[in-house]
């Protein structure tokens, strides 16, 4: 577990100042979700520090309280549609943790991948050299753009294993010139068809099913799997230092390693 910090205040918005900027910043209402956006689980009512993170988890909630957090923002929350609705077990254990210490817990799903400067497909292509001009895939989460000249395959999987502190797992296609690349960060690996249809010579995504290895061997479009967690980072220290530069609150990202 590692942090980095950017600190500015000591200063103090309501709650609700902060749950609205974030829902219009990110554009919550344009999407359909598996799981509800914004305020999950309501904390006390004034924000000094937030800390943000990938995923709601316990060892994230116990980091968070020990650095005073009075939010925690992240972008997998606890909440999904599916679920039966008991707070037993693992739920239970999270929600008491957050009520105990009076945190609020924010959760910003399919908002957060999409957006155009802060989302975790922007930062991510911005990490990776990548620039989208346009969009693919349900609800355009997905990006696509030129590739950098020259730009070869052990080139680019050496750059992410760098850059991103694990090796991707690669399907290598056909070997053809890497023209267009698309990316769409986390669970994505649905989307390669649309990449492909969409004019992608390399697809980048966090995961990789069974079928898609065949697809990228039929097709001749290479297909990279960098981890989910790994390309789901991003997005929400773009928005923890976002709230520190705009709204002067304290901001602590807390990475908890997942190897998925």
């Amino acid at each position: 577990m590692w942090t980095s910090i950017a600190e500015k205040g000591p200063v103090v918005i309501e709650r609700e100042a902060l749950v609205s900027h974030l829902q219009a910043l990110l554009e919550v209402d344009r999407f359909k979700d598996y799981g509800p956006n914004g305020l999950q689980v309501e904390g006390r009512a004034q924000v000094r520090k937030v800390v943000t993170g990938v995923t709601a988890s316990l060892a994230l909630i116990d980091a968070a309280i020990a650095q005073g957090a009075d939010a925690i923002v992240v972008h997998h929350g606890l909440f999904w549609r599916g679920q039966d609705g008991r707070v037993t077990g693992w739920m239970r254990q999270r929600l008491g943790r957050l009520i105990e210490h009076n945190i609020n817990l924010l959760a910003y799903h399919l908002p957060l991948d999409a957006h155009g400067s802060l989302g975790n497909n922007a930062q991510w292509g911005q990490r990776l050299g990548l620039v989208a001009d346009g969009r693919f895939g349900e609800q355009d989460l997905g990006f696509i753009g030129p590739t950098p000249a020259g730009l070869t395959l052990d080139g680019l999987t050496a750059h992410i294993a760098q850059t991103m502190g694990r090796e991707p797992v690669v399907v290598p296609g056909d070997g053809r010139v890497l023209r267009r690349a698309a990316w769409c960060s986390g669970g994505a690996q649905g989307h390669f068809e649309q990449a492909i249809a969409a004019g992608a010579d390399l697809f980048l995504t966090g995961e990789i099913s069974e079928p898609q290895a065949h697809h990228a061997r039929e097709t001749g479009v290479a297909f990279l799997a960098c981890g989910h967690h790994a390309s789901e980072r991003y997005g929400v220290q773009a928005i923890g230092d976002h709230l520190a530069a705009r709204m002067g609150l304290a901001h602590t990202f807390i990475d908890v390693p997942n190897p998925a």
